[in-house]
């Protein structure tokens, strides 16, 4: 941990030491935290010297105005930020680091945008590493018969990760119908806890905040909402309309109906921030400590030495707890989606009758 926060500081600190003292500007700790936190149609890998060496990523964008571009986005650079009509807002901007073009008003407008940006490349990366690791798993066992040795090792690693998972969380929160849930909620837990690991990497194919973009957060949440309530048994719909609370509650006026109803819709929604915003503030605040030392560079040697020591050392206590969080977050989310899976899995309690 300690030589990956090296990377990020001996990457910050080139770029801040190739500059002279006349010429050196101070720190846009906005401009660092949101360029590693936001999306973007380049992968940055770090800077040498005055040259920034980066990933160009394919730019693929739909125009009602000139049809399909598709292009590389170092052509936007190559032409001074300007390429075939097309130019990235600038801050202040409605679209602020999105791709736009100009009407014949001079407004900006939104094409349809389809590029491969950092976080889509990431998450393809992500994915193909998750089904690597699935797919090596599962060779493992074609290969050894049920009754042999037990497995030893990394896969032997990833079964108890499963059984885990599998035993503690899903089937005690779903109940008589959790193999039918497990595939999908065993993805998303994996999903999550390998995104979530692979923000913690400073370099390539890492770094990337995937599980920090409310895109990739909205689209798990919906995936659990349509889980619940396409799988929901009659007995959790009619808890929901006709709930059993006294009748004054329900007629004239629908009181908890509606407030079954509306919490339909808030449950994925909590999902969706909580992992939004758990991954997020992580991010921000390794940087933020990170900045620190750039910030106190020019304050005189007793203050930037202690400040780079106390930075260092809360930014490695920081990654440190990050690892536990990115563990926790993919444990919460799969623990609650199971619950409300589970819920809807609910059937009407059989009445037992009475023999005379």
């Amino acid at each position: 941990m300690l030589l990956l926060l090296l990377v990020v500081l001996g990457t910050t600190g080139r770029a801040y030491a190739a500059q002279t003292a006349e010429t050196r500007k101070p720190v846009d700790v906005k401009e660092i935290i949101f360029g590693h936190i936001g999306d973007a149609y380049e992968w940055h890998i770090t800077t040498w010297g005055h040259t920034a060496v980066t990933i160009p990523l394919p730019v693929i964008v739909y125009s009602r105005q000139s049809g399909w571009h598709v292009f590389l986005s170092s052509r936007l650079k190559e032409h001074g930020g300007s390429y075939e009509g097309l130019s990235i807002a600038p801050s202040g901007s409605r679209y602020e680091g999105k791709l736009v073009e100009h009407d014949a008003a001079g407004g900006e407008v939104r094409p349809w945008d389809i590029s491969i940006t950092k976080v889509t490349l990431s998450l393809l990366l992500n994915s193909l590493l998750l089904l690597a690791i699935i797919l090596y798993v599962a060779r493992w066992y074609r290969r050894h018969p049920q009754g042999s040795a037990s497995p030893g090792g990394f896969v032997g690693f990833m079964e108890m990760f499963i059984m885990m998972i599998q035993e503690d969380v899903i089937r005690s929160s779903v109940g008589v119908n959790y193999r039918k849930f497990s595939p999908y909620l065993l993805t998303v837990f994996f999903f999550i806890f390998l995104n979530n690991l692979m923000g913690l990497i400073p370099i390539f194919p890492g770094g990337a905040n995937v599980t920090g973009n409310i895109a990739v957060t909205l689209v798990l949440a919906l995936f659990t909402f349509v889980a619940v309530n396409l799988f929901g048994t009659k007995h959790y719909w009619k808890d929901i309309f006709w709930p059993d609370v006294p009748w004054w509650l329900k007629v004239p006026v629908p009181i908890m109906p509606f407030i079954e109803f509306f919490g339909v819709f808030t449950k994925p929604f909590a999902l969706m921030i909580r992992l939004f915003a758990n991954m997020l503030s992580g991010h921000m605040s390794i940087l933020v400590l990170t900045c620190l030392i750039f910030l106190t560079a020019g304050m005189g040697a007793a203050l930037f030495g202690t400040m780079t020591f106390v930075s260092v050392l809360f930014s490695i206590f920081l990654n440190l707890l990050e690892v536990l969080i990115a563990f926790i977050q993919a444990y919460v989310f799969t623990m609650l989606s199971a619950v409300f899976i589970g819920l809807a899995q609910e059937t009407e309690p059989v009445k037992e009758t009475s023999r005379n």
